[in-house]
């Protein structure tokens, strides 16, 4: 195959003879690109290629499960994406449409090493992308990601026999029985929003499976994602969700995104509970199952796991690790952590509750498991036992993939000088600036300001705390940072702003 290009246009002669890869597509800890405009199919079978070409250069058994999600073109992405694969002498096992977590699952069951799963996850309609891995529970981070892309870019891939094709019938139910062992002695009554993407295939089943009482939203896979992305971070889903609570009086509503990898929460009152402070009344309720537990947190998730009563009484540790759900698994593995939980709404159940991976349905279970486990307490109940934080939503302004790093580096060294020269933000002074992924700023009273770069879209990211109120929430965003980034002329709009 001829060596990648990222100049390539559609409709011509060269765009169906050479491969179009655009250099950006591969991120910290998986690969996006916009389809056609930045990738093109033969590109994704250059990838394949790559792929294929960099397990067998480390050594692993080249045998890998393939499988995609429900968009109008993933199903061509991955078999461009197989093509590649059996040039270069894999053993693919193809489980079709599916859920990340449903491709994870099947390197244990299928005794396969290797995962390559087609899927853009939240990112909006006309993007595509792969989640990889060769060691399961983890899935390539920025070394691998890095190898692979030199060997795709440079065209080192190297085509060798032996290539073979299966499918796996009908993997589904076999998936759907793993992640239904979850029993309720009751059923509770929870909205499964499905946001019409691939989850609704298989999230309202195994719910019920579970012993839940279903009331399914948007569980029609829709490829048009007709009402919003399926994005449980995303305000348009969550307000959604909030009102099908009300309309129904459900004690929960559940939501999941494009891959089924994430699961935001939304309690019996309509209020949203970020998936950080879900992960502390998990890790409260679990740290009593299991005394002495340690559990792996990113950077944007709130400091109350570090002062929590109920967490210290119970032996557990946390530690806060980069953000990006390689990260986390990966460090949750190497520290034998019971769980980890990203902001994001990644969980990672390890040990006796899941294999370590990413899985919105499993996370699911663990919540409702939580509930049944405390009854007569309703879930806004157990969150207003929480001692107070305001942490804001997951804000984003527009930053070019090019250029996101280095205008980064410059926001990372502001706050750098500003806390060396004993600065304040608010009226308060700067105790501690954590740069292991962007900046994390901790002013004394424990409130802190988050500004990193999102590792797959072209975006930085922004989050707040505040011990004191939500209005200072809002000022910490207000009167803070959004004035710093103004200043510079790189930094676009913002998804959506408190």
């Amino acid at each position: 195959m001829q060596k990648p290009r990222a100049d390539l246009r559609p409709n011509t002669a060269a765009y169906e003879t050479i491969p179009l890869v655009k250099a950006t597509g591969f991120r910290e800890y998986d690969a996006r690109w916009v389809l056609e405009k930045e990738i093109n199919l033969l590109g994704i079978q250059a990838l394949g290629l790559g792929l294929a070409t960099y397990i067998h250069e480390i050594g692993q058994t080249p045998r890998i499960v393939v499988g995609h999600d429900y968009r109008s073109y993933s199903l061509a992405v991955k078999q461009a994406l197989t093509l590649g694969l059996l040039e270069g002498g894999m053993e693919v096992l193809d489980v079709g449409l599916a859920l990340s977590p449903m491709a994870y699952f099947a390197q244990f069951a299928l005794e396969a090493p290797c995962v390559a799963m087609v899927t853009a996850s939240h990112n909006e309609n006309g993007w595509t992308g792969v989640k990889m891995g060769a060691n399961p529970p983890l899935t390539f981070g920025p070394d691998e990601i890095g190898r692979l892309k030199d060997i795709v870019l440079g065209g080192e891939g190297q085509a060798r026999g032996g290539g073979t094709l299966t499918r796996v019938e009908d993997f589904r139910e076999r998936y759907l029985e793993e992640i239904s062992k979850v029993k309720l002695s009751r059923p509770i009554r929870v909205v499964a929003a499905c946001g019409n993407g691939t989850a609704g295939a298989f999230a309202p089943e195994a719910l019920r499976r579970m012993g839940a009482e279903v009331i399914e939203m948007d569980a029609d896979l829709d490829y048009t994602f007709p009402k919003y992305n399926p994005n449980p971070e995303d305000h348009a889903m969550l307000v959604q969700m909030a009102a099908r609570v009300r309309e129904t009086g459900a004690e929960l509503a559940l939501g999941f995104d494009g891959d089924g990898d994430r699961c935001g929460v939304v309690d019996d009152t309509g209020e949203e509970i970020f998936a950080d402070k879900i992960g502390l009344m998990l890790a409260r309720d679990l740290s009593k199952l299991h005394p002495n537990s340690t559990f792996v947190v990113d950077v944007k998730s709130t400091g109350l796991y570090k002062t929590d009563e109920v967490l210290k009484a119970n032996g557990a540790e946390t530690i806060y690790w980069k953000t990006g759900h390689s990260y986390i698994k990966r460090k949750t593995a190497e520290v034998g952590a019971l769980a980890g939980f990203e902001k994001s709404g990644h969980f990672f159940m390890a040990g006796p509750l899941g294999h370590g991976y990413d899985d919105g349905i499993v996370a699911a279970g663990a919540v409702l498991a939580m509930l049944d486990r405390n009854p007569g307490k309703t879930l806004s109940e157990l969150k207003a036992a929480l001692p107070d934080a305001w942490t804001s939503l997951t804000m984003s302004p527009h930053c070019d993939d090019e250029l996101k790093y280095e205008v980064l580096e410059r926001i990372v060294k502001e706050y750098e000088d500003l806390a060396g020269s004993g600065g304040e933000i608010l009226g308060r002074r700067i105790v501690e600036a954590i740069t292991v992924n962007g900046v994390r700023v901790h002013l004394e009273d424990g409130s802190w300001v988050l500004v990193r770069a999102s590792s797959n879209k072209p975006e930085l990211v922004v989050v707040v705390e505040s011990m004191r109120s939500e209005d200072d929430m809002r000022a910490l965003f207000r009167d803070e940072v959004k004035p710093r980034l103004a200043k510079y002329s790189e930094i676009g709009a913002y998804n959506q702003e408190i």
